[in-house]
């Protein structure tokens, strides 16, 4: 059974080599758990889904929620699913600093990213109109 779960949390640690780190071992995990997604970061704010069989996705949270890397960890979206939304990414991340900021503002109040501010599924909207937009690099 296949599971889409969205969850949002800050960074610890800002730096392009925090998160750079991140990426690369979401990149080198999630193959071989037959997890796919993305990972959306703008002013130390993560938003992620991840989709895959039920307990590699539940077993992946649960690290994320212990991880000292990540902290205010919020789980936004969950939901069965019969298809992969992001399944041509291990893990594919948006750059928010370049991006047009008229899509933030059809999903928010402001042009930021801030999915404590809005539901799971508004999120998840904000996650799809960035992949139909191109706006996403890291596809396997």
């Amino acid at each position: 059974m296949l599971v889409r779960l969205l969850y949002a949390s800050r960074a610890v640690d800002t730096s392009p080599d925090a998160i750079e780190s991140i990426l690369l071992q979401s990149r080198q995990h999630n193959p071989v758990t037959g997890i796919t997604g993305i990972l959306c970061y703008g002013g130390g704010i993560f938003l992620q889904a991840i989709e895959g069989g039920r307990q590699p996705v539940s077993d992946l949270f649960g690290h994320i929620q212990k991880d000292p890397r990540h902290k205010d960890v919020a789980l936004l979206h969950y939901e069965e699913i019969d298809e992969r939304r992001f399944g041509g990414w291990t893990m594919g991340q948006v750059n928010l600093s370049k991006l047009n900021h008229s899509i933030l503002l059809k999903y928010s109040e402001k042009p930021e990213l801030d999915p404590y501010s809005v539901s799971g599924k508004v999120s998840l909207a904000l996650l799809e109109d960035l992949m139909a937009t191109a706006a996403i690099c890291g596809r396997v």
